[in-house]
């Protein structure tokens, strides 16, 4: 990888910064707050940006896109954009070890995420406002439960499935009393 020249530093951000930035990005980690880290300006980190892109557009083998890839999964590791956490999310990560350690609270979330969703609200917001878990963070732990839920009986995933759903219920009516009721419910047929 060294002698490759697509993988030499833009103005100083190596792939594994840039990569390592733009999973912290997607958790809501804020743009100055990386260029701060990495210790450049904003319009560097900006020149810088579109000349991964370009570079990855221009590589036909895809050795690029397939390294980002893998140094985007290891952006906690990076030295110096590790640690950021997005604001929101600073005071909450007991809530995000929560959801990573207690199926039941996961499996709550889920379902008040998909009652938001079917009252009209953004599921994921509400759960970034709520709990301060970033769709990246809560798509991360859905990802361990799920290679965990391959070992389980299917006793126990359907009691996690019944759980999910009736938390999804309460929820449900939660958010309909506080919009005033349903949607559905102003019609008369």
């Amino acid at each position: 990888m060294g002698q490759n020249p697509l993988f030499e530093p833009i103005h100083g951000i190596s792939l594994y910064d840039y990569s390592a930035a733009n999973a912290k990005i997607a958790n809501g980690v804020a743009v100055d707050a990386i260029c701060s880290a990495l210790g450049v300006e904003t319009p560097v980190w900006e020149e810088a940006s579109q000349g991964w892109v370009q570079r990855m557009q221009e590589d036909s083998e895809f050795i690029v896109i397939s390294e980002m890839g893998v140094l985007f999964g290891q952006a906690s590791e990076h030295p110096k954009l590790g640690h950021l956490q997005p604001v929101a999310g600073a005071g909450n990560a007991q809530n995000l070890d929560r959801l990573a350690t207690d199926r039941y609270f996961y499996e709550e979330l889920s379902g008040a995420r998909t009652a938001a969703y079917e009252a009209g609200l953004d599921g994921a917001k509400w759960i970034q406002d709520n709990y301060g878990i970033s769709l990246g963070d809560f798509q991360q732990v859905a990802m361990q439960w799920m290679e965990q839920q391959r070992d389980e009986s299917s006793e126990e995933t359907l009691e996690y499935v019944n759980y999910m759903d009736a938390k999804r219920q309460e929820y449900a009516k939660r958010f309909a009393d506080e919009n005033g009721g349903n949607i559905a419910d102003d019609v008369e047929f």
